[in-house]
């Protein structure tokens, strides 16, 4: 386990071994073509990977191919479990966090929570100036390191 404060001041504690007990209910997905990740650009927060909630009788691998598709327009290979993380808010929270290889793209119609995609290396993803708040936090390096070892 590896735990340390987000940029919000919460303890984040995240995990690279699986525990079938925890039932996470959002999802984070790093897609990779190439060199490149491919990053939505939210209304609010900024330049960010893909992801979102688990819908009602979703799994969470359903959930992570959705939403990628919904923001990006990206469909991606079967999407492989790297890590999961809780936060430690009022109402703590868990996000599974998958890795993928795009497969095909099409232009879909912007969704509600973001206005257009990126294709950033890993170079350009961290010069980014506005770079949404998780992706800025110490744990966002541990989930890169992890996933340049399964690629």
């Amino acid at each position: 386990m590896f735990t340390f404060t987000d940029v919000n001041g919460l303890q984040v504690n995240l995990f690279f071994e699986p525990n079938h007990k925890v039932s996470c209910q959002h999802v984070l997905v790093l897609v990779k073509r190439h060199d490149q990740y491919l990053c939505t650009i939210h209304k609010k927060r900024g330049v960010e990977f893909p992801g979102g909630k688990v819908e009602k009788n979703e799994t969470v691998e359903e959930a992570a191919a959705r939403e990628v598709w919904e923001e990006t327009g990206v469909r991606i290979s079967t999407p492989q479990w790297l890590a999961y993380y809780e936060v430690l808010d009022k109402t703590p929270f868990c996000k599974t966090v998958f890795i993928a290889e795009a497969v095909e793209e099409e232009q879909v119609p912007i969704d509600e929570e973001t206005i257009g995609k990126l294709w950033l290396t890993e170079q350009e993803l961290f010069n980014q100036p506005k770079l949404s708040f998780y992706m800025r936090d110490e744990g966002m390096a541990k989930i890169l390191e992890y996933a340049h070892a399964k690629w």
